[in-house]
């Protein structure tokens, strides 16, 4: 049985039934353990489908490679080699079509570990163990790191970042066997569960700045229908980066989550009783 729920100065609207609370996390969750579980079987098994690791792989023999780690690669080797180039075409392509910072919420797996630190984190607070303010840094820090991490590889002719990389580090640690990077990692996590949920995502991650740029290109998107919404937020409580939804849903500016910073984590479509948020594909939609 459906209820009735009224926004402010909008007509009433009703909540949608039999809805599934969380469809798109458990799709999302699915898709995270199957792509790094692939990683490993392919090698434990010798079975040769999906070889390497986040930051470079074969799929099928189709080289792929992630953009931010290609052009450390180039500038560190001062050299532009055919299977790197082939690899961040392929990803880069990939990602446009499915919406940049996907890889963040449907492929990285610092990502799913920063989600459950961030279980912890909102547990935690509940039960008054953590009592200070929740700790924000300028979202702009990862674009600094993004350019000074390029600038070192150059410079050194290193790829500096990869050697304390989150993403790449648990992925071949996953695949290969544990390494120092797990202690990184396990600290990365307790500063989030204490001090400040998703920080690594939200601040400082320079890996997720190419995704970034190629979200805000990408026609996949989260449609809003301001007819539906009623402004309850709910949408923003649960989003990783509640900023992305503020200037479409406090502001009414656009129908579309236009901020490449949007995962496409579907959370927001989750938890909006309303139906006023889905997934679409901008412009095919309207010919639909």
């Amino acid at each position: 049985m459906s209820t009735l729920k009224k926004g402010p100065g909008r007509r009433e609207i009703s909540i949608k039934e039999n809805q599934s609370p969380r469809k798109w996390r458990i799709l999302r969750w699915i898709s995270l353990i199957f792509i790094n579980l692939f990683f490993f079987a392919s090698f434990y098994f010798d079975i040769q489908i999906l070889e390497g690791s986040l930051s470079a792989s074969r799929f099928l023999g189709l080289h792929l490679a992630d953009p931010f780690a290609s052009l450390q690669i180039m500038l560190a080797s001062k050299m532009v080699k055919t299977n790197l180039v082939i690899g961040l075409v392929t990803i880069v392509v990939l990602y446009i079509l499915i919406g940049g910072r996907s890889f963040c919420s449907w492929v990285c797996p610092y990502g799913a570990l920063s989600e459950i630190a961030e279980f912890f984190h909102k547990t935690l607070r509940k039960k008054g163990l953590i009592k200070f303010k929740n700790q924000t840094f300028n979202r702009k820090i990862k674009y600094y790191l993004f350019f000074v991490f390029l600038i070192l590889a150059f410079v050194t002719g290193f790829t500096v970042f990869e050697f304390i990389n989150p993403v790449s580090g648990l992925s071949r640690s996953f695949v290969y066997g544990p390494s120092l990077i797990l202690v990184i990692v396990f600290f990365m996590l307790a500063l989030e569960v204490l001090f400040s949920k998703r920080a690594w995502c939200k601040y400082f991650c320079p890996v997720g700045v190419s995704y970034i740029s190629l979200g805000m290109i990408s026609p996949v998107k989260i449609h809003w229908d301001p007819n539906k919404c009623s402004n309850c937020k709910e949408c923003q409580a649960v989003c990783m980066v509640p900023f992305v939804l503020k200037d479409t849903v406090n502001k009414g500016i656009g129908e579309y989550i236009a901020s490449g910073e949007c995962t496409r984590c579907g959370l927001c479509v989750d938890v909006c009783d309303d139906t006023a948020l889905t997934p679409s594909i901008k412009y095919l939609d309207k010919l639909i």
